[in-house]
């Protein structure tokens, strides 16, 4: 049957797409920071967002963007000046954006409960065009901030330090990476949901580790990756009539799994051989992950 004969399908499919690009382009600076698990700290305060958007009769997408928005500011002050840990701050984003968005939530019309299901574990089957505009513009967004500032926020997140002597703006980059990932959460509502979305960030970015060197390489394919776990999770949740959001993050697990096991059946095989086999070839390049700071510095 032709997936492309309704257009609830196509709107679907478009979404799926936009989120799959996005949530690994931003998540890989995440990973490299090892903040992995920042996406679900802002998942859980946009749910306040959710609520307060149902409560006040307001668009719960635009509500929350913006509770979600200033939770990631929060956050990287406190994580800046040290008035806290990370892990802290993380605990606070987690219970308190939960229990506002259910208690904003409970405030607010009984037909609501179903409403914030939907927000929490995703309905792209459902996205209207409006909804899709909308999730195309915050999408757009976080692609052009992770594409067009890569070798800054790389610097940044690869070595902090580095990147401080180098004379970049560390806070406005570090604010810009913590505001850039609550607009990516709140765009994948509709596709995979505010408690999967951290997983569509951070497991195609951990799959394509396995089999890639460089950060460019790794970013990628990391997109690649996204953007195949979440149409095809469409597909099969249609055919099976299941959750679509868990069904795209248990293909992206399933796919990390089967590219662990063979990456290193991989290098088992590679460690047999000879040492002469594996010398690297003449004209080969530097890995360019350990190169990208010093593009900064240079201006390249």
């Amino acid at each position: 049957m032709n997936l492309f004969a309704y257009d609830y399908m196509v709107r679907a499919l478009i979404g799926a797409t936009i989120i799959g690009l996005a949530a690994p382009a931003i998540g890989i600076y995440l990973v490299q920071r090892r903040l992995s698990l920042i996406g679900d700290g802002l998942g859980h305060v946009a749910l306040t967002g959710v609520g307060l958007g149902l409560l006040t009769q307001h668009s719960p997408v635009w509500t929350a963007v913006v509770v979600a928005v200033l939770g990631a500011v929060a956050v990287e002050l406190v994580r800046e000046r040290g008035k806290a840990s990370g892990d802290v701050a993380l605990a606070i984003l987690f219970y308190g954006g939960i229990s506002g968005g259910v208690v904003l939530t409970n405030l607010s019309a009984s037909k609501s409960s179903r409403s914030l299901v939907s927000y929490l574990f995703g309905t792209p089957l459902t996205t209207s065009a409006q909804d899709l505009v909308v999730v195309g513009i915050l999408g757009a967004v976080a692609l052009t901030v992770a594409l067009l500032l890569r070798p800054w926020l790389f610097a940044v997140s690869h070595d902090e330090e580095f990147a401080r002597v180098t004379g970049l703006p560390i806070r406005l980059l570090n604010l810009t990476l913590a505001v850039t990932t609550a607009v990516t959460v709140t765009a994948a509502m509709r596709t995979v949901g505010l408690l999967l979305v951290s997983a569509l960030m951070v497991v195609p970015v951990a799959t394509a580790q396995q089999i890639t060197r460089g950060f460019r390489a790794t970013m990628y394919l990391a997109m690649a990756l996204g953007v195949s776990a979440s149409v095809a999770g469409i597909g099969v949740s249609w055919q099976a009539d299941s959750a679509t959001g868990a069904t795209i993050v248990l293909l992206s697990i399933v796919a990390f799994v089967v590219v662990t096991v063979g990456a290193g059946a991989a290098r088992r095989v590679r460690a047999g051989r000879p040492s002469s086999a594996r010398r690297p070839q003449d004209g080969a390049t530097p890995d360019d992950a350990a190169a990208e700071p010093h593009e900064v510095v240079l201006g390249r």
